[in-house]
């Protein structure tokens, strides 16, 4: 059994030589990366046909939900989006060495505040393997180790996608060791414990999986638990773009963290637009369930909503229907019932615009848009390392700028603290400089 612990440490120290890398270096390890996916499109799919099997086996079983196997499954198409990720980090300016700002403290004195790589990264995800060039291709060009644990119904294609890219990153001059995959599921515990070693965890997958992260480690956690997005429709709503911002919402892909569960309906709109919303839903089977007065609307197609529907993550062809009378408790319901993931009203009131913007809580607050557009590619970040609903350090689809955290650098020239203090101290100037950071 391979020593998991040598291997993190082995990591930790490659993230020291991974964060001095020229960017030269890391943009033609990066390129690298997208030809080697490109030449190994038939062992990748291959890989994931084998995985897909097994995934098919347990949904029949029952034993694996089509949520996961949808999120398992890579094509020809879903390569190229590898592929454009990986190149549109090399696009993007290398963080790392940046100076944040420079302020002189005395004539002589100097203080910095540079942009700095985390450190090494623990990835924990599920089912996804598309994770693995994302996070691997922002890691790299922030900087930062990684190590990843995927789940088993992923194994096989994780392992051949890990591969290729390390072997592609590692024949430019990447250290192969900055880069880790863990295949056991106690490799989980074992990394969970090394808070010494790892400095940020990222989970990605199901809410009870994000939860059991955060609460067995001491590591700092950067994610979500839950993905609950709302769609509110006010009463000064434009119906066409009510009806397709909601229904691209919830079709376009049902099975991600961004896809919408609640539908909120002001009961000023209700009447006009339930019904040709209901239409639409019958006709992409779509499931609905609905709170009475929306029941009443749309008749016996609608299922009887529970109080348990407004706080689930359905990940799938389901949507609950909450109406309510005013904005205010469209507002309230959201900061209740959602996980400050992503949230759109659909309105022509400029007011009501500004208001739901201002006070519904959460990472990404929208107007007359999808909620999927909540997505690191399509924030023009490259990719995503993941969503945060945190309200520390990273918010939001996190790209390169989540990995990234600074330090102060104050250059002197034999300046010591005891002339500043005492009768006749010296004054701190305290002038803001625009210069960057050279010795």
């Amino acid at each position: 059994m391979a020593d998991i612990s040598a291997d993190v440490r082995n990591a930790k120290k490659a993230s020291i030589e991974l964060a001095a890398l020229s960017s030269d270096v890391k943009d033609a390890a990066l390129n690298a990366m997208a030809d080697a996916l490109n030449r190994n499109r038939e062992k990748i799919l291959k890989a994931n046909r084998e995985d897909l099997n097994k995934a098919e086996t347990l949904l029949k079983k029952g034993e694996m939900t089509q949520a996961l196997v949808d999120r398992l499954k890579i094509s020809d198409v879903k390569i190229d989006g590898m592929i454009s990720g990986i190149k549109d980090v090399v696009r993007l300016a290398d963080p790392v060495g940046e100076t944040m700002s420079a302020l002189e403290l005395d004539d002589g004195l100097i203080l910095y505040q540079v942009r700095c790589p985390i450190g090494l990264l623990g990835v924990i995800f599920e089912s996804r393997p598309d994770v693995v060039p994302q996070i691997m291709s922002l890691c790299l060009k922030s900087g930062n180790a990684v190590i990843f644990k995927g789940g088993s119904e992923a194994a096989a294609s994780n392992k051949v996608l890990f591969r290729i890219l390390q072997d592609a990153a590692a024949s430019k001059g990447v250290p192969r060791n900055a880069f880790v995959i863990l295949e056991s599921r106690e490799d989980i515990g074992t990394i969970l414990k090394m808070d010494g070693y790892i400095d940020l965890l990222i989970p990605r997958g199901s809410n009870s999986f994000v939860r059991y992260i955060q609460d067995n480690t001491r590591i700092p956690v950067l994610g979500h638990a839950a993905g609950i997005c709302h769609v509110y429709v006010d009463e000064d709503a434009d119906m066409e773009k009510a009806l397709n911002v909601t229904l691209d919402s919830k079709i376009q892909y049902p099975a991600v963290c961004n896809a919408v569960e609640t539908l909120i309906v002001s009961s000023g709109i209700a009447e006009t637009f339930l019904p040709k919303m209901m239409d639409l839903f019958e006709k992409n089977k779509v499931e609905v369930r609905a709170d009475e007065r929306a029941r009443n609307i749309m008749g016996e197609r609608s299922e009887r909503a529970s109080e348990d529907d407004w706080d689930e993550e359905y990940n799938d062809k389901i949507i609950s229907v909450k109406t309510v009378d005013s904005l205010s408790e469209a507002i309230d319901f959201i900061n209740s019932h959602g996980s400050r993931h992503t949230d759109t009203i659909i309105s022509e009131n400029k007011d009501n615009v500004v208001r739901f913007a201002n006070m519904v809580d959460s990472s990404g607050v929208f107007i007359n848009a999808s909620t999927r557009f909540s997505d690191g590619y399509r924030y023009g970040k490259g990719a995503e390392v993941g969503i945060s609903t945190n309200k520390i350090h990273a918010r939001g689809p996190v790209g390169m700028e989540g990995l990234m955290i600074y330090k102060y650098i104050l250059v002197g020239n034999g300046h010591v603290v005891k002339d500043y203090t005492g009768k006749d101290a010296k004054k701190f100037s305290h002038r803001k400089l625009n210069k960057e950071f050279g010795v």
